[in-house]
C-alpha cells in the first residue's frame, strides 16, 4: 500500500511538472485600439509584422466584443474574460461623474483580473498605458490616467505619481533606453513612446505576462474615418513597435518559450447621423434643466437610459413608447430590452439601451434637432452583431498550432486562452469552450 501511495504521488508530480513545463514562460498581449481584421488580412494594409505573425500562428477572421465596442469595458473584458453586467466597467466615464473621472483604477472591477491570477501564482506582469490599471497588482506598470479627461495635457506628469516601481523611467534612461518626456506622449509620438517602454519592460524586467495598449489607430479613425491615410500611417507606426517589441524579445533569448497576442478592442464605422435621444425626453417634459426623470447616456453607436428613480418601470414604458412612436425610427436604432441586456450580461443599472443603426451614432444633447445629417468620422461603441463592428485576433509563438484560422472567436476567451499558456488557474468563462489553437509540445 506504501508503495502505490509513494508510485502515485510521483505519478502526480511529475504531471504537475509536465504541465509547468508545457507552459509558455512569457505571454505578451498586444491590443492595438480600434484593431480591424483588415489590418493583417488585406494586402493593402501596411502590417509585415501582423502579417508575419499571422502565417506563424493562429488568426481569426472575426472577434465578436461586449456591448458596449468601447475601449474600457473592452480592455476590462479581455483581462477578466468576463462582460461588463459583471466586471462592472460600463463605459469610459461613469455616468454623471465630475470632468475628469473617469475608469481609471483597478479597484472598480468587480471581476477577477489576469494581473491578480498571475500574482497569485507567483508570476511577475506588466502593462503599459493598459486602461483601468491605476493601482493594480501590476509589477512594472505605467497605467493611463489622464488630467480632466482631456487625452492633449500632460499625460506623463499627471501619469508618474501611479507608475511601478516608482523607478522604473529613471531605470530606463539608465539603461540606455532612452528618457522619456511630455512631448514623447503628445499624439504623433504615442505610440512610439508605448513600444519603447515596452520593450525595456520586457528587457529589463522579462514579466510571465506583459500587456500593451496601442492608441493612435484608435484617434485616426475616430478623426478621418475608416481608411484615411492618416490611419495607415498609425498602422504602419504601430505594427514598426511591434517589430521592436518582437526583437527585444528575440534579444533576450525568449523567443522559443514567449506567445505573442495580438487582438483589439472594437471595430470602426463611418459615421454620418447623429440622434439625439434627450431631446426626445426634454420635449416630453422628462428632462428639465437639471432636473429629470429619465435620461439617456450615450456611447457612440449607443445610448443607455438611466431612471432618476432606480427600477422605474412606468417612466421606463414612456420612453419606450415615445420611441416607437417616432417615424422611421427603424433606420435610427433598434431598442435593447432589459431582458436583453441581462441576457448578454450588459450594464444591469438601466432600464433598456439603444443599439444604433450602422452609421448612426448617439448624442446627448437635449436641445436642438433630433437628428442631424453630418459626416462625423469614425465611430464604435455599437451592439456587436455586425462585422465592420468586429475586431481581431493573432497568436503565435510558444505552445500555439502554426498556420490555422479561426473564423470567429469571442473576446471573452482571450484571458481564459492566456491562463492555460501559463499554466495558471482558469479565470473568466469556462476553458472547455476554448477554440482550438494549442500546439501538442
Amino acid at each position: 500500500m506504501l508503495i502505490k501511495r509513494i508510485f502515485f504521488v510521483v505519478l502526480a508530480f511529475s504531471l504537475i511538472t509536465q504541465v509547468k513545463a508545457q507552459s509558455s514562460k512569457h505571454v505578451v498581449l498586444i491590443s492595438i485600439d480600434g484593431l480591424r481584421p483588415e489590418f493583417y488580412l488585406d494586402p493593402a494594409w501596411p502590417a509585415p509584422h501582423l502579417k508575419q505573425l499571422k502565417q506563424q500562428g493562429v488568426y481569426a477572421r472575426q472577434v465578436v466584443g461586449v456591448f458596449p465596442t468601447i475601449t474600457y469595458p473592452s480592455h476590462t473584458s479581455i483581462v477578466t474574460g468576463q462582460p461588463p453586467g459583471k466586471h462592472g466597467i460600463y463605459y469610459n466615464v461613469p455616468f454623471e461623474a465630475p470632468k475628469g473621472r473617469w475608469y481609471w483604477e483597478d479597484s472598480a472591477i468587480r471581476a477577477p483580473t489576469l494581473w491578480k491570477a498571475v500574482k497569485n501564482a507567483g508570476l511577475t506582469s506588466g502593462a503599459v498605458m493598459w486602461p483601468v490599471t491605476v493601482g493594480a497588482p501590476i509589477d512594472y506598470n505605467f497605467p493611463v490616467r489622464r488630467a480632466d479627461g482631456d487625452e492633449k495635457t500632460d499625460q506623463l506628469s499627471v501619469t508618474r505619481p501611479y507608475i511601478t516601481p516608482v523607478q522604473m523611467l529613471d531605470q530606463m534612461a539608465a539603461s540606455g533606453s532612452g528618457t522619456v518626456t511630455a512631448d514623447d506622449f503628445k499624439y504623433r509620438n504615442v505610440d512610439r513612446t508605448i513600444g519603447r517602454m515596452a520593450a525595456f519592460i520586457f528587457k529589463q524586467y522579462e514579466p510571465a505576462l506583459l500587456a500593451i495598449h496601442f492608441i493612435q489607430a484608435d484617434h485616426a479613425q475616430h478623426e478621418h474615418g475608416r481608411d484615411a491615410p492618416e490611419v495607415k500611417e498609425a498602422v504602419a507606426l504601430i505594427d514598426s513597435m511591434i517589430g521592436q517589441v518582437i526583437t527585444t524579445i528575440k534579444e533576450a533569448g525568449q523567443a522559443s518559450n514567449t506567445t505573442i497576442i495580438v487582438t483589439g478592442d472594437h471595430g470602426f464605422v463611418d459615421a454620418t447621423q447623429s440622434f439625439a435621444p434627450n431631446v426626445l425626453l426634454e420635449k416630453n417634459g422628462l428632462i428639465s434643466g437639471e432636473n429629470w426623470k429619465a435620461k439617456f447616456y450615450t456611447a457612440g453607436g449607443s445610448a443607455f437610459l438611466y431612471t432618476k428613480k432606480a427600477g422605474d418601470a412606468v417612466t421606463a414604458r414612456q420612453v419606450e413608447q415615445l420611441l416607437r412612436r417616432l417615424p422611421e425610427s427603424d433606420q435610427w436604432f433598434r431598442i435593447v430590452t432589459k431582458k436583453e441586456l441581462k441576457n448578454i450580461s450588459a450594464n444591469p443599472e438601466v432600464a433598456l439601451a439603444l443599439a444604433m443603426k450602422k452609421g448612426v451614432v448617439a448624442s446627448n444633447a437635449v436641445k436642438g434637432p433630433l437628428i442631424r445629417n453630418k459626416t462625423l468620422g469614425g465611430a464604435h461603441g455599437y451592439y456587436p452583431d455586425f462585422d465592420q463592428i468586429s475586431t481581431g485576433f493573432i497568436a503565435a509563438g510558444y505552445g500555439v498550432k502554426k498556420g490555422s484560422a479561426l473564423a470567429r472567436l469571442r473576446m471573452l476567451d482571450i484571458a481564459p486562452l492566456i491562463c492555460r499558456l501559463l499554466g495558471i488557474p482558469s479565470i473568466g468563462g469556462s476553458s472547455n469552450a476554448l477554440p482550438d489553437i494549442f500546439s501538442n509540445r
